[in-house]
C-alpha cells in the first residue's frame, strides 16, 4: 500500500503548542499583507478614488476571469526597508479568459506608482517567472517613472524591464500594456515594447518628456493631450492599438485582446477527478514545532497535500533523514523531497541525485520540502566523502531541467539550502511557512563560530579573553542572524515569491503546477556534469 498513515494527533499538547505558535506568526503576515494593500494608505487612496478611478488590484478583479483565483506574488516585496511593503507594484497569475496569465498593475496611490530599487527587484522577478512559464503578460501601468531620490539604484539596471518585453516577444510570448494614466520617461517604453496596447481617454499620458522638459530642450509650447494623450496616439502616432473610453471599458478590451491570443498550452490540464488528500490541510498548523530544533516527519505534510495521501517512496529504508517518492499533487504528477531529520548525510545525498535523475528521465516536475540544517560535519564524515556526495546532489538539482518548486517549512540553513533548490537554483517557484528560517547557519552555532574564533585568537597573542564582551557579543549577533533569517525578512528582499499559509500549500503548489505546464516539461537526458564518486 503507497497510501500514507498519520501519527499526528491534534488533541496532544504538542499539535496544541505547534498551532498557538503557528497561529501567532500568521497574525503577523496577515498584518504585513494588510499594509501592502493598504498601499499609500487612505488619504491617498481616497484622493485617486476622487478623480474616478480603480485602485490596482480593482483593476486586476475587473480584468480576471469571474470567480478564479489570483497567486499574487512577492506581496512584502520591500518589507523591513524604507519603502513601502509591496514596493508600489501588484505581481502575480490569474486567468484571463481561461488563459493563464502574469499580471502587473502599478500602485498610484504609493508616490504616483513610481519605482524604486524593490520595485525593480519585483517586476523582473515577474517577468522572469512569465518567460520561463510562457505565460502572457499583461500591465496595468500608471506610474510616474523611477523614484527620483533613488534613481541611481534604478536607472542603470532598469533597462533590463525593457529588455525582458522584447525578448518575451520574440519568444512568442504574447505583452499587452494596459495605460490608465502616466506612462512618462523609461516608463514610455512598456507600451512601446508591448505587442497590444490600450489607452484610457483623457487619462492616458505616454510621452518620452512632458511639457515642462519639451519647454526646456527644444522651447516648444505643448500641453499633456497633444504630446502623449491616448488620443493622439490612437489616431496620430499609431501606439495606442485600442481607445478606451474608461478604466472598465479599456479592462474590458484587454479581455478581447486575451481571448483573441489563440494561446494554447503545452500540456492538457488534468481531468476533473482529482481525489483530495485523506487528511485535514488545516492540521497542518500543527505539524512544524516552535522550536525548529525539535525534529518532525515531513510526510505528515505530503499526506496533507498530495492526491488521495498517495505516496510511493523511492528507498525508504536508505538515506532515511531525507524522504524521496512520487504523487500527484491536482492531478499533476511530481516528484517530492521532503527533510526528515534536518541532517543531510552522505547516503542521503547519493539518494537525492539518483530520484533527480529519474525525475528528468521521466520529465516529472520535483517538489522541495525544507527542513535541513545542512550538511553533516564532523571528522567521520568528512573522511567518509560528505563534500563529494553533497556536491553530487547539488550538481544534480543545478543541472536538472524539469521544473522545481521549493517550500521552506522549518530550518533551510547552509549548503542544505542550495541542494534543496534555495533562490540560487533556479527553482521556478519558492514560497515560505511563516514557520521557515534560513541563513548560513542557525543563530546560536554562528555566534558560537564567532566566539570559538575570538578565543583562540586571544590565545595565540598570550592575551586574556574578555568573558562579558563575549557574551555582549554572543547576544548581539544571535539578534541579529535570528532577525534576518526570519520569512518576512527574507521575502522583503524577494528571496522568496511569498510567505504562504501552510493550509494553503496544496492550492498554491497547484497553481504553480498548472502555470508551469503552459510551457513544455522536459528533464535532462544526461548533461549533469561530472558527479565526483
Amino acid at each position: 500500500m503507497t497510501l500514507l498513515a498519520s501519527g499526528l494527533d491534534p488533541s496532544s499538547p504538542e499539535y496544541t503548542a505547534n498551532r498557538e505558535a503557528m497561529l501567532a506568526k500568521l497574525a503577523e503576515l496577515d498584518a504585513a499583507h494588510a499594509r501592502a494593500v493598504a498601499g499609500g494608505g487612505e488619504k491617498y487612496a481616497a484622493r485617486h478614488r476622487a478623480r474616478g478611478k480603480l485602485l490596482a488590484r480593482e483593476r486586476i478583479e475587473l480584468l480576471l476571469d469571474p470567480d478564479t483565483p489570483f497567486l499574487e506574488l512577492s506581496p512584502l516585496a520591500a518589507w523591513g526597508s524604507d519603502h513601502a511593503v509591496g514596493a508600489s507594484l501588484v505581481t502575480g497569475i490569474g486567468v484571463i479568459e481561461g488563459v493563464e496569465c502574469l499580471v502587473t498593475a502599478n500602485d498610484p496611490t504609493v508616490r504616483g506608482g513610481a519605482s524604486n530599487p524593490w520595485t525593480l527587484k519585483k517586476a523582473l522577478r515577474a517577468n522572469e517567472i512569465a518567460y520561463a512559464n510562457r505565460l502572457p503578460c499583461v500591465s496595468l501601468v500608471e506610474s510616474g517613472g523611477a523614484d527620483l531620490p533613488s534613481q541611481k539604484e534604478i536607472f542603470i539596471p532598469g533597462g533590463a524591464l525593457f529588455r525582458d518585453l522584447t525578448r518575451l516577444s520574440a519568444a512568442g510570448i504574447p505583452t499587452v500594456a494596459v495605460v490608465f494614466g502616466n506612462s512618462t520617461a523609461g516608463g514610455a517604453y512598456v507600451p512601446g515594447m508591448s505587442d497590444h496596447v490600450i489607452m484610457v481617454k483623457d487619462r492616458a499620458k505616454v510621452f518620452l518628456g512632458g511639457p515642462p522638459l519639451v519647454k526646456m530642450a527644444t522651447g516648444e509650447e505643448s500641453d499633456d493631450e497633444s504630446l502623449g494623450g491616448a488620443d493622439m496616439h490612437a489616431r496620430v502616432s499609431g501606439l495606442a492599438d485600442y481607445f478606451a473610453v474608461d478604466e472598465p471599458d479599456a479592462l474590458r478590451q484587454a479581455r478581447r485582446v486575451v481571448a483573441r491570443l489563440n494561446w494554447r498550452k503545452a500540456h492538457p490540464d488534468p481531468g476533473p477527478l482529482i481525489e483530495p488528500p485523506r487528511f485535514d490541510e488545516g492540521e497542518l498548523l500543527g505539524v512544524v514545532p516552535g522550536d525548529l530544533k525539535v525534529p518532525f516527519d515531513p510526510r505528515e505534510v505530503v499526506a496533507r497535500i498530495v492526491d488521495g495521501s498517495d505516496f510511493d517512496e523511492f528507498k525508504p529504508l536508505y538515506g532515511t533523514s531525507l524522504a524521496t517518492g512520487w504523487a500527484r499533487l491536482h492531478g499533476y504528477p511530481v516528484g517530492v523531497l521532503a527533510n526528515a531529520q534536518g541532517v543531510l548525510f552522505s547516503a542521503e545525498s547519493q539518494k537525492a541525485a539518483q530520484f533527480i535523475q529519474l525525475a528528468n528521465q521521466r520529465d516529472i516536475p520535483l517538489v522541495f520540502l525544507h527542513n535541513t540544517t545542512g550538511y553533516m560535519v564532523g571528522r567521520d564524515y568528512e573522511q567518509g566523502g560528505i563534500i563529494k556526495h553533497g556536491a553530487m546532489m547539488i550538481n544534480a538539482v543545478s543541472n536538472s531541467r524539469v521544473p522545481h518548486l521549493s517550500v521552506l517549512m522549518g530550518a533551510s540553513y547552509g549548503a542544505g539550502h542550495y541542494g534543496m533548490c534555495g533562490r540560487a537554483y533556479d527553482p521556478r517557484f519558492l514560497f515560505a511557512w511563516p514557520s521557515a528560517k534560513s541563513a548560513v547557519m542557525g543563530p546560536q552555532q554562528l555566534a558560537g563560530v564567532l566566539s570559538i574564533v575570538a578565543r583562540a585568537s586571544a590565545a595565540a597573542k598570550g592575551q586574556p579573553y574578555d568573558e562579558e564582551a563575549d557574551a555582549g557579543l554572543r547576544a548581539v549577533v544571535e539578534a541579529q542572524i535570528e532577525s534576518e533569517s526570519l520569512p518576512m525578512f527574507l521575502s522583503g528582499r524577494l528571496y522568496d515569491d511569498g510567505v504562504i499559509d501552510p493550509r494553503d500549500t496544496r492550492t498554491v503548489l497547484g497553481l504553480c503546477l498548472s502555470a508551469i505546464h503552459t510551457a513544455p516539461v522536459e528533464g535532462a537526458r544526461g548533461g549533469f556534469g561530472v558527479f565526483r564518486m
